[in-house]
């Protein structure tokens, strides 16, 4: 059994940026050579999340609508009032969502589904470099 780690860095634009990180991982994952194992990619950070979606332009409005519904902004957050910084609801979908995915790796590929792809959501209210990690456990 082998453990390779890997690092990304990206540049979001925050406010619901939505990013496809599917092909970086896949990357990752050619480098370590593993053929069966696990994917494990994580997000570094509390406004942030990874998932996978259809990345298409309809659902990541839907998607960004869904969570403005569940956490809007504009409404006062106990975290706010701590600590001045006014993204008190970017901690909060963060937190729904989740920092990280994982996925099987079968025959050299990572199990997705034909219109499925890994994503970051960044949730914070301004751009931000994100670090992701990508840990192949496999052989």
């Amino acid at each position: 059994m082998m453990v390779a780690t890997y690092e990304l860095t990206l540049q979001t634009k925050g406010d619901g940026d939505i990013l496809d990180v599917t092909r970086q991982v896949g990357s990752c994952l050619e480098q370590s050579g593993a053929k069966s194992g696990i994917v494990v990619v994580a997000v570094v950070g509390s406004t942030a999340g990874i998932t996978t979606i259809e990345y298409e332009s309809g659902l990541i409005a839907d998607i960004r609508k869904a969570f403005e519904r569940l956490a809007p902004a504009g409404v006062a957050y106990d975290h706010d009032r701590r600590w001045g910084d006014g993204n008190g609801q970017s901690h909060v979908r963060a937190s729904m969502l989740g920092p990280s995915v994982t996925l099987p790796l079968v025959q050299g590929a990572l199990a997705l589904g034909t219109w499925q792809q890994i994503v970051l959501i960044d949730f914070d209210t301004r751009p931000r470099t994100r670090r992701i990690v990508v840990q192949v456990v496999g052989e």
